[in-house]
């Protein structure tokens, strides 16, 4: 138990990091492959990658690590920063879900539409694992995504303690919003009508693959075990099963677990997957 004490105070100073560059677009246009709409998709690679932030989050601090993790896999990679609400800077994620989902939809297609593929695949985090299922069971997404991996994904909702947590824990600040200017974190509760209309005759749709990856140590989305999916084409894999000494929470997960982020290539590419374990940490 102090163990895991001890690794959640270096994780959150590590996730004090991106803070420091929030003053920075969250969506800048870099040299890397990153927000590159002039990227154009190898045949080893055909299918850009698109990733979403979670809540009170946004693309520049969630993808700080995974963006150029996966960019440098060659992979052609775009941030989507979602879910603003008026008047409120820095913390996005906030608006209803299926708003969000529609500025998905639009985004979706307009990288499609830059860089020629007719696919793309989704990497989300927390809120971003899971609202890209509404997009792809109520907005038309299925036939134009591939691949969905949810990190830490809040796929059944969690519980008001969980919201409670990733604000005050890890977004200073971001506590007051609750109840106020957050109607996603209403959303993401268990038993909300959200939740209820999106698991609604099952947690899958047709020709997509899924992937959730979560830890035993998430303090957010709680219990763990609800993050998995149920149906066909479905992996749900447990970050301790692949290395049983790490120790990352809800929000490092999907900001700076690189054993995490292997995992998440292995399912973008699986032919040529290799095995994800402790020595991932310094792939």
């Amino acid at each position: 138990m102090r163990r895991h004490r001890i690794a959640h105070a270096i994780s959150v100073l590590l996730l004090a990091v991106p803070f420091l560059a929030l003053a920075a677009p969250a969506q800048a246009v870099t040299s890397s492959g990153i927000n590159d709409f002039s990227c154009r998709p190898s045949a080893a690679h055909p299918r850009p990658v698109v990733l979403v932030h979670g809540t009170f989050a946004n693309a520049g601090d969630n993808w700080l690590v995974g963006a150029p993790y996966i960019a440098s896999r060659g992979f052609c990679v775009f941030e989507l920063d979602y879910g603003q609400e008026p008047g409120i800077p820095v913390f996005h994620g906030l608006a209803p879900v299926a708003q969000s989902a529609q500025q998905l939809a639009d985004y979706v297609d307009q990288v499609l539409g830059a860089t020629g593929a007719w696919q793309v695949d989704i990497v989300g985090h927390s809120q971003g694992g899971m609202m890209p299922r509404y997009y792809l069971k109520f907005l038309g997404g299925a036939a134009k995504v591939h691949t969905l991996v949810g990190l830490a994904p809040s796929n059944h909702g969690t519980d008001l303690d969980g919201i409670e947590t990733l604000a005050a824990d890890y977004f200073p600040g971001a506590i007051g919003l609750i109840g106020t200017a957050c109607p996603a974190c209403t959303d993401q509760i268990v038993g909300s009508p959200l939740m209820q209309q999106l698991n609604a005759g099952g947690d899958t749709v047709p020709g997509v693959q899924y992937t959730v990856i979560s830890t035993v140590y998430d303090e957010v989305v709680t219990p763990w075990q609800s993050q998995a999916l149920n149906g066909p084409n479905v992996h749900n894999v447990v970050l301790q099963n692949l290395c049983a000494t790490d120790l990352s929470e809800h929000v490092t997960i999907g900001t700076t677990d690189k054993i995490a982020l292997h995992e998440t290539v292995n399912a973008l590419d699986p032919a040529h997957a290799t095995p994800t374990n402790c020595l991932s940490a310094f792939s």
